[in-house]
């Protein structure tokens, strides 16, 4: 197989999720995509579909906040993780297992359409985001959140791809001007764009997995100095003013409506 003949597929994901058993071993988004959202919209009785919905942590960090959320993916062991929660934690969502290029709902259904960690395994990603605008009810909200392109994970990534060693099988990555274009094209106004660091920082996930796997288990999320993290908070909002400081982000996104 060469590289052109990659792709992430069904098989891929569902090998990743059965060896995920606590979704407190999972890295989050840091809120990120929740926060994004509360500040564009009410979300109280609104429908709110998460794409590719993983652990479902954002989901239902926005179901607490009065959504109705319906989580789709296409495989069955991430919609077995998020039906476990479920069951363990009391919550009401609504499970659908689907390919994300044809979403099951008529036209105009949903008030919000969001995903992470998505857009970048499929090799036509413009065929999503229609969907995503399909579904959607005029002045509804789009979420996307995208590996960026010009970062270290980049480089890491595409050597294991060349390995054929890549968790996901095949990963691209976006720009900031490549994102904007493919969310305009797929007829949304851009409203917000936004990028956040790794925290922690790839360095320390990256030992963290080797320990792992001669059974030293280093905390998933290290206290550091409160000074330091102090100064990276303040340097991050400081720069974060200008549109270049995308470029120094793991991941961007973008906060939508549609037209």
């Amino acid at each position: 197989m060469n590289r052109g003949d990659q792709q992430s597929n069904q098989t891929h994901w569902e090998h990743y999720w059965e060896n995920k058993k606590e979704v407190g071993e999972i890295y989050s988004n840091g809120d990120r995509l929740v926060v994004q959202i509360l500040r564009s919209t009410q979300v109280k009785n609104k429908r709110i579909l998460e794409v590719g919905a993983g652990t479902g942590r954002d989901g239902f960090r926005l179901a607490d906040a009065g959504a109705r959320v319906f989580f789709l993916d296409y495989a069955d062991r991430s919609l077995a993780f998020i039906k476990k929660q479920i069951q363990d934690n009391g919550k009401s969502a609504y499970l659908i297992r689907a390919d994300a290029r044809a979403l099951p709902f008529r036209s105009t259904c949903f008030d919000v359409v969001f995903h992470q960690g998505l857009l970048e395994h499929f090799r036509n990603p413009e065929v999503l985001l229609r969907e995503n605008h399909r579904v959607l009810q005029k002045d509804g909200i789009c979420l996307v959140d995208v590996p960026q392109k010009y970062h270290i994970y980049t480089v890491i990534k595409h050597v294991l791809m060349i390995l054929h060693a890549w968790f996901a099988g095949w990963e691209t990555e976006f720009s900031v001007r490549r994102l904007r274009q493919l969310v305009q094209d797929a007829g949304f106004r851009i409203d917000v764009f936004y990028g956040d660091w790794m925290r922690p920082g790839l360095i320390y996930r990256i030992v963290r997995e080797l320990l792992l796997r001669i059974g030293i288990r280093l905390p998933m999320y290290p206290k550091g100095f409160k000074i330091s993290q102090l100064i990276r908070t303040k340097i991050r909002i400081l720069l974060s003013r200008y549109p270049l400081f995308l470029n120094t982000y793991l991941d961007i996104g973008v906060v939508a409506k549609k037209s």
